[in-house]
């Protein structure tokens, strides 16, 4: 059996916007990255910043073999816009094995045939992050993450409503539906919120629950 690479290692195959700007920042974290890209001007840029960056064509079986692709437990599939190289190169690393596979999708129906040719995570950057800043433009939190199965977290203010009381006595999840899971007082660091934790003015809280519930919630921050 070929020996794995570390855990925290990651190919990213595609390195245009979106797949450079993803091999950066894993390797500011600290993660071994293989880079690959068919364009050898795109490779020669981005080459000294990764652990490795070589030209290869993404789609041939052969070609990834031979960089050891099969090797890695995470790879990600950074072209979008060439639909085409996108769902070969998915097919590909399918095909090598590699257990953890995310891949870049610009629309309802590219995500679709990914999903469906069996790619792990698929994710969508415009239009998620379109639809987190729509959040954060129509009301009054101040960072939103949703996940995949309608359920969120709210960073938001403390409403008026729930100041000086215990969590535990309010009538937060009660009538709202979502429940505080941290809070930062000024000046200080977020901690966890407990039943006996008290909401005073000024204070920054971390709620959870369905998207519904904390949209309704922080808009009463």
């Amino acid at each position: 059996m070929a020996r794995r690479r570390a855990p925290d290692a990651v190919v990213v195959l595609g390195l245009g916007r979106f797949g450079k700007s993803l091999a950066l920042e894993l390797m500011a974290q600290g993660a071994e990255v293989l880079g690959v890209d068919s364009s050898d001007a795109v490779v020669q840029k981005i080459s000294h910043r990764l652990t490795h960056a070589v030209v290869a064509d993404t789609t041939d079986d052969e070609s990834l073999r031979q960089l050891s692709v099969h090797q890695f437990d995470r790879a990600v599939v950074g072209m979008g816009s060439d639909l085409e190289a996108s769902l070969l190169t998915a097919s590909v690393l399918i095909n090598l094995g590699v257990p953890n596979i995310w891949a870049k999708a610009t629309s309802n129906s590219h995500a679709k045939i990914l999903t469906q040719i069996g790619v792990h995570h698929v994710v969508r950057p415009e239009h998620d992050m379109g639809k987190r800043v729509a959040h954060l433009v129509r009301g009054r939190m101040i960072d939103y993450i949703e996940f995949d199965d309608g359920f969120a977290m709210v960073k938001t203010s403390a409403p008026t409503f729930a100041l000086g009381q215990p969590l535990g006595q309010s009538s937060i999840r009660t009538d709202f539906g979502v429940t505080v899971v941290a809070i930062k007082r000024p000046g200080e660091g977020f901690t966890y919120a407990t039943a006996e934790t008290v909401l005073t003015a000024g204070d920054t809280i971390i709620v959870s629950g369905r998207v519904r519930d904390t949209e309704r919630f922080a808009e009463l921050a």
